[in-house]
């Protein structure tokens, strides 16, 4: 695979080595961003469950040094002994299909599983930061979304488990930093895409990839007009490392402001992919936004940071991955049919 690009003016997230705990380690995010600690020197406790993280996502650092993985619900009370400079709180289902899959889960990870992640940073005298998301905006009145704005969310829809929860992790963030004094940093993350992402997370670029890699017709919901904002992994990780070097407790927008609708990020990924693809149109889902689109004056003016890999880049590395995962899988089950037509003609 391709090396992924990276950011001009990176920033270590500190002059001498920390020790960070990183709650949601095998997921999509979490793997890179631990990925990008251990190339900056610090040392990595991993915290996940492995509901929506994968092993395979770390299975490169199975025999580091500086890192390990402890298999826990955060949800549930534990204790690490081992002093923290930070705890980072990423564990969460993140996609739709996921997150209503497990909706008592996602409400526990982010109320529970929050409320444990804060005692622990303020037990270590470590600093915190919360994995927010756009989807507290809702579907928003207001574009593109300021970090000042409330939002419009419904609290009693299909996504409601995982818009409600982001929010009453902020409001759990912030009444320990209020109260308490603690160090906290919330970033609301827009749209992400990468390499390591879940085949069946149910978001636009995976299905889109996966269907155009196999020849089959894109499933665009909706008319397509409705817009997201797509960022490539990467920029996302160098957001959050320079955002450990800001005293602003947030919360501080990180997506990538060029605004595409579905229907566009269909085609780029036909063309992209070389597939004979066509599209085809479903009914929109409920609650589901019409625009995404982050305001990231605060995230320039602070950090110094704009996303800086392009979507034709990014998308690129991912279908490469992607790619890449798939010839495998297809491999053993030619293997398999192979082997079951053997055994056919054997006992025929």
């Amino acid at each position: 695979m391709a090396k992924a690009p990276t950011p001009e003016g990176a920033v270590s997230a500190a002059h001498s080595p920390l020790h960070i705990v990183v709650a949601g380690a095998a997921g999509f995010v979490g793997s890179h961003l631990v990925d990008r600690f251990i190339a900056d020197g610090h040392r990595v406790t991993g915290i996940d469950d492995l509901i929506t993280g994968r092993r395979a996502n770390l299975a490169h650092l199975d025999r580091h040094p500086r890192f390990r993985l402890v298999e826990q619900d955060i949800a549930k009370p534990f204790s690490l002994d081992d002093r923290a400079d930070w705890v980072m709180h990423l564990a969460s289902p993140a996609s739709p299909p996921k997150y209503q899959r497990w909706p008592i889960e996602t409400l526990e990870a982010n109320s529970f599983g929050t409320h444990h992640l804060l005692r622990m940073a303020q037990t270590h005298g470590a600093k915190f930061l919360l994995a927010s998301t756009s989807e507290v905006y809702g579907d928003p009145l207001h574009h593109p979304q300021q970090e000042d704005d409330w939002g419009n969310v419904n609290p009693n829809g299909p996504r409601s488990m995982y818009d409600e929860g982001k929010r009453y992790a902020e409001a759990a963030t912030m009444a320990f930093h209020r109260h308490h004094g603690l160090p906290v940093r919330i970033i609301r993350i827009f749209n992400t895409y990468g390499p390591r992402m879940d085949a069946d997370d149910g978001r636009i670029v995976t299905n889109f990839i996966c269907q155009a890699l196999a020849g089959k017709p894109l499933t665009v919901f909706g008319t397509g007009s409705q817009t997201r904002s797509l960022q490539y992994v990467s920029d996302l990780v160098e957001g959050i490392v320079r955002y450990m070097d800001c005293d602003h407790c947030g919360p501080m927008n990180l997506g990538n402001p060029v605004e595409r609708t579905v229907t566009e990020i269909a085609e780029l990924i036909i063309r992209l992919t070389g597939s004979t693809s066509t599209l085809t149109f479903h009914d929109l889902p409920e609650n589901d936004p019409q625009r995404r689109r982050p305001d990231i004056a605060r995230a320039q003016a602070m950090l110094g940071w704009s996303p800086r890999v392009s979507a034709d880049e990014g998308l690129a590395l991912t279908i490469e991955a992607f790619r890449a995962a798939i010839a495998p899988a297809r491999r053993r089950a030619r293997r398999s049919t192979t082997a079951a037509d053997a055994r056919a003609m054997t006992q025929a």
